[in-house]
């Protein structure tokens, strides 16, 4: 049985550089999800880095397609970071590098 919409979930993940909070957000034709640190975000497309670097805000963007979403926060530990804010990108996040790494950079930059 599925899960009745809209659903929203947060939960404790646990990296090798700490914890960070998944979050995930479904509603009827629509969803994202992040993973929260305290230095910072790893999230899909629905976040605009335009916005969220004019706010001095580390902020990594991965994107799924159609045919694979990515709805789960999990789902962005194997994504590639297509877009970040320089915010991000000051603490060693990369185009092209997983969502993993990504967070496990923001964790690191957590506990400086």
């Amino acid at each position: 049985m599925a899960e009745p919409l809209p659903r929203s979930i947060s939960r404790p993940i646990q990296f090798k550089n700490g914890c960070a909070i998944g979050i995930s957000n479904r509603w009827n034709k629509g969803q994202y999800c992040m993973i929260l640190t305290e230095a910072g975000l790893v999230g899909c497309g629905i976040y605009d880095v335009k916005t969220a670097a004019e706010f001095g805000q580390a902020v990594a963007i991965a994107r799924g397609t159609p045919t694979n979403p990515l709805v789960n926060p999990e789902d962005l530990f194997g994504a590639k970071i297509v877009d970040a804010t320089p915010q991000a990108k000051e603490l060693g996040i990369q185009i092209g590098m997983t969502g993993r790494e990504a967070v496990e950079l923001l964790l690191a930059a957590s506990s400086k």
